[in-house]
């Protein structure tokens, strides 16, 4: 039996600092990087997704950037045939590579790549919750009803992220299986894992997370926003319920101030963090390294070979 193509990820919650101990391991071991986040894949949405800048991306090939128009939607299953269609070409070339983000849903249909998104979508019920969850009011109604079927999945799910809470829902209805209970069905992964995630005290998190933001302002999140809304893509499109695009369609529209909408985003990007964590402790493949030691960059390169 041929041997198993090493695929190593490097994970951990918003804000970290995973981008550049990613770039220092690619250099050094002659990796590539292929993204795992679901809003760096949308093109010109740079500042809010705190995607590497043109110079990083030159220090490194990436891959997976920048590959959808932000009026576009993608599951999880067409990120997962994307990402293991790119690990194949690499390996041919002789390339390896490094997963960086921190989308827990497309690590863990990676690593288990048949339990996730198995049972069909019933096109009329996806359209009753979608037309449910058409204000602020029906989110809540919907959010409830994913609470009721399944506890689990629902405190992991915040109110706003209606693509999910849809899934999940369809997924329960359908199987009478709750969504979080879910067997991973069939087979393994084709590839051999590594995964490291980073992490830290929540405070320090929270304090990196505070000036992320305030950074992401500094560079013109709102313009960016702006402009994206100018050309044409909805505000419900899935691109734009990403934390800080949400928060700041109603700063662009004059209905909070600029530190509002920031305020709102550092909030929901805490939030998130906290979700992020909990994601990765359901995985027995992810080991952890502290990311604030003198050597932590020596142990990660260990951890990684």
């Amino acid at each position: 039996m041929p041997e198993k193509i090493r695929c190593r990820v490097l994970t951990g919650p918003t804000g970290i600092g995973k981008t550049e101990l990613a770039l220092s391991l690619a250099e050094t071991f002659h990796w590539e990087i292929l993204c795992m986040d679901s809003m760096q894949i949308y093109r010109r949405m740079d500042i809010g997704t705190a995607k590497p800048t043109p110079e990083e991306q030159e220090r490194v090939p990436h891959h997976l950037l920048d590959i959808l128009e932000p009026d576009e939607a993608y599951s999880v299953s067409q990120y997962r045939e994307l990402a293991e269609k790119t690990v194949l070409e690499l390996a041919q070339k002789g390339k390896e590579v490094l997963f960086v983000g921190g989308t827990g849903l497309y690590l863990e249909s990676m690593i288990h790549p048949m339990g996730m998104g198995q049972s069909p979508a019933d096109p009329v019920r996806r359209d009753e919750l979608r037309q449910m969850a058409a204000d602020e009011a029906g989110k809540k109604e919907l959010h409830a009803l994913l609470e009721k079927l399944d506890p689990d999945t629902a405190n992991r799910l915040p109110p706003n992220d209606i693509r999910r809470i849809i899934r999940a829902i369809e997924v329960t209805e359908t199987t009478g299986v709750p969504f979080s209970k879910q067997p991973a069905r069939e087979g393994k992964s084709p590839f051999d894992w590594t995964v490291v995630s980073l992490t830290t005290d929540r405070d320090t998190l929270y304090r990196r997370i505070n000036r992320r933001v305030t950074a992401m302002i500094e560079l013109g999140l709102k313009d960016e926003v702006r402009g994206l809304l100018e050309e044409g893509v909805p505000e419900d499109a899935q691109s734009m319920n990403g934390i800080g695009y949400r928060q700041m369609i109603p700063c662009v529209r004059g209905e909070y101030s600029l530190e509002e909408a920031a305020e709102e985003i550092r909030l929901a990007s805490r939030h998130y963090a906290k979700r992020q964590m909990t994601f990765l402790r359901r995985l027995p493949e992810v080991a952890y390294l502290e990311t604030d030691c003198p050597d932590t960059e020596i142990k990660l390169k260990e951890a990684m070979l």
